[in-house]
């Protein structure tokens, strides 16, 4: 196993990467603030964690994977070398090459082995996820394409699945339907044409959506390209905007808060420009869109920005006059209630994030994904609040509103992780427990 004697802020960024997590989240699984990891990026070998975030990091890289530590030790070197270490952001044009038909021939065929090799990497062990990344990455198309109407079912019940937190059906859904979608949407022209680039930009934002859940913000970020190229096509500023959501939720997630803070602001100005916020489709594409640039700014640590889009959404919110699910947003009032509780904890601001959930309406919560993320970012409060009993028990609500939520996102496992480093007594016995009963590796 690679042995650090001392960790400076270039060794601990090695480990986050490697890790394959953003700032905020690898502050989350140490329990800092977010400003301390974004010093040790920043500075480098200038700076040396305190003692005890000394022997955190040992634990941290004790427990990671064999694919972790080989990972951790590449980055390691490649600092030390000078290199220019790897975006995030993969090469969409690159991998764009391969689908749509493919690329003809062996070479073809090894990169996009290769490209499948390394984006399983780290990714949640499901049995849908290497079929869904083989569809993306080169869809076979099939011989008979779908009507219209046969494709809006589909869809619809792609995005059904997702919101009920089924994701292992809804990765296997995906996988067979994104071949039959290339074939409808080569045999699709006229009035059909718009229709079918709508149908095809949800069903890669339910893609992208999907990926992020298991873990793969890389591979996500090629399928919300994908649904932005389809939006563009449709003309339809409502479906522009609602990729530019899926777009600016891949963008975070790999790192990249500040263009996607940036895309929120141009694609909801467009949006409401186009639309003039005219249906109540376009208001709730338009909070929700805001709300996930909130989420982005927080993870700057920006809290004017991303207080300033709440109160936006807020006002969106009040404009619509209900909690419902138009194009699949799930928005209303409570659902930026929702994202207050999310964007206090990733300022930092557990017990804030605390007092807003205890005034979230959960019988108005009728989607089981955001139910089941509630209850996730209450337990991540709670467990960086040092109160580990009340965090277990939130772990365990949001379980039983939604089993796949917390069994299947290692974001969402590390939580239990947390819990089984930190509890003791009693409290540590029934982490492990529940852990065991649910299949979750800690």
């Amino acid at each position: 196993m690679p042995a650090v004697t001392t960790w400076t802020g270039r060794e601990a960024n090695a480990l986050r990467k490697a890790l394959r997590m953003s700032v905020t989240a690898f502050a989350e699984h140490l329990g800092v603030a977010r400003r301390t990891v974004a010093k040790w990026s920043s500075q480098g070998e200038r700076v040396h964690p305190r003692a005890e975030m000394q022997s955190a990091l040992d634990t941290v890289l004790a427990r990671a994977t064999p694919d972790v530590r080989e990972r951790f030790e590449a980055l390691r070197g490649a600092d030390a070398n000078g290199a220019t270490a790897v975006s995030a952001q993969p090469n969409v044009d690159a991998v764009a090459d391969t689908g749509g038909g493919g690329r003809s021939g062996s070479d073809g065929d090894v990169r996009r082995r290769d490209l499948l090799r390394r984006a399983a990497m780290g990714v949640a062990a499901l049995p849908g996820v290497a079929p869904l990344l083989d569809a993306l990455i080169s869809p076979r198309p099939t011989d008979a394409p779908l009507s219209v109407a046969q494709l809006a079912r589909d869809v619809a019940a792609a995005k059904s699945a997702y919101q009920a937190c089924r994701y292992e059906h809804v990765l296997d859904q995906l996988a067979t339907l994104l071949p039959a979608l290339e074939t409808t949407r080569a045999s699709s022209d006229g009035d059909q044409r718009a229709e079918v680039e709508i149908l095809t930009a949800d069903l890669y934002h339910t893609v992208g959506s999907v990926l992020l859940k298991v873990g793969d913000p890389q591979m996500a970020l090629i399928a919300a390209e994908r649904s932005a190229r389809a939006a563009a096509a449709s003309h339809d500023p409502v479906t522009s905007a609602t990729s530019a959501r899926i777009m600016t939720h891949a963008l975070s997630s790999n790192g990249h808060n500040d263009q996607a803070v940036a895309l929120t602001g141009q694609a909801a100005d467009a949006l409401e420009r186009d639309s003039r916020l005219a249906s109540t489709e376009a208001v709730a594409v338009y909070g929700a869109l805001v709300l996930r640039g909130a989420v982005a700014a927080a993870r700057r640590d920006d809290r004017d920005t991303a207080h300033a889009m709440l109160d936006e959404a807020s006002r969106a919110a009040a404009r619509l006059g209900y909690d419902g699910n138009d194009r699949w947003t799930g928005f209303g009032a409570t659902n930026v209630l929702l994202h207050r509780v999310n964007v206090a904890l990733t300022l930092g601001d557990a017990g804030t994030a605390i007092a807003i959930a205890r005034t979230v309406p959960l019988d108005k919560v009728t989607l089981a994904e955001r139910k089941a993320a509630l209850f996730v970012d209450v337990a991540r409060a709670y467990t960086q609040w040092g109160r580990y009993e009340q965090g277990l028990s939130a772990l365990r609500t949001a379980y039983d509103v939604a089993p796949e939520e917390v069994r299947c996102r290692p974001s969402v496992q590390r939580i239990a992780g947390d819990l089984a480093a930190r509890a003791k007594g009693s409290v540590y016995a029934a982490v492990v427990d529940f852990a065991q009963d649910t299949g979750i590796p800690i």
